[in-house]
């Protein structure tokens, strides 16, 4: 009998591997539903599903090893990096999906709630809160909408070599800001922005990228504490904030 690995689990849901096979586990199916769809719009390379049996979606296992670890050195070569911007940007040039993604004014709103929370509680210094803050608005501009994964952690993108063979947890996938993956990408990993860029092409600001560093760590903190994770281990979101200093 294989192994069965728990991959992530919290209070949203739970992935678990056995074998070669992820078994994601999902009470909320719209979820799931935005997740199957997303996979099957995609022009680069996603996990296989295999089978679906609410509240399970099982995929087979992507060849090859993630392209990092948020708060780890990436042992992926400078090419796989550019490899993965030009699968971002491969993604970021098809169709759009047929569902929205969140506007500004939502972004705007989560920023201030969750910036207020982090000052009433005393969980960052005022000034590092301050400081990012006033970063984090530069990305809250309007941008033309793409088709973006909304989650592209830079775990979530899988090669083998030089090459891409795959991205998986699509569920938050919608109209959204090209910037926005290339920074969740990046996250962390701001050595390898330039070999990104590089793969992505075009002209890219490099200030909106370093903006949505800033923005998201603000918005993660809470969420993260809360379901179990720390964002003050070394190289992670709290780390990324006090490097904006």
């Amino acid at each position: 009998m294989n192994e069965v690995k728990v991959v992530v689990a919290h209070q949203d849901c739970a992935t678990l591997r056995v074998g070669d096979v992820f078994l994601k586990i999902d009470a909320t199916q719209t979820r799931t539903d935005r997740e199957v769809e997303a996979m099957a719009l995609a022009p680069i390379p996603t996990p296989e599903i295999l089978w679906r049996e609410p509240p399970v979606l099982a995929l087979a296992a992507l060849p090859g090893t993630a392209l990092g670890r948020l708060g780890q050195p990436s042992a992926s070569s400078p090419a796989a990096w550019a490899a993965a911007g030009a699968a971002v940007r491969q993604l970021h040039d098809a169709p759009l999906p047929p569902w929205p993604g969140r506007s500004l004014d939502e972004i705007a709103s989560d920023l201030d709630g969750e910036c207020a929370w982090l000052v009433a509680n005393e969980v960052l210094p005022t000034d590092l809160i301050a400081r990012n803050r006033r970063i984090a608005e530069t990305a809250l501009r309007p941008w033309t909408p793409v088709f973006t994964h909304g989650d592209l952690q830079v775990a979530h993108v899988f090669v083998d070599g030089d090459e891409v063979t795959g991205v998986i947890d699509w569920s938050e996938a919608s109209r959204g800001d090209a910037l926005f993956d290339l920074a969740i990408l990046t996250l962390g990993h701001e050595e390898h922005l330039d070999d990104v860029v590089a793969g992505y092409g075009g002209d890219v600001d490099l200030d909106v990228i370093r903006a949505w560093w800033s923005l998201r760590s603000l918005l993660a903190i809470r969420w993260l504490a809360e379901h179990g994770f720390d964002p003050s281990a070394p190289g992670c979101e709290i780390d990324v904030l006090r490097s904006r200093m």
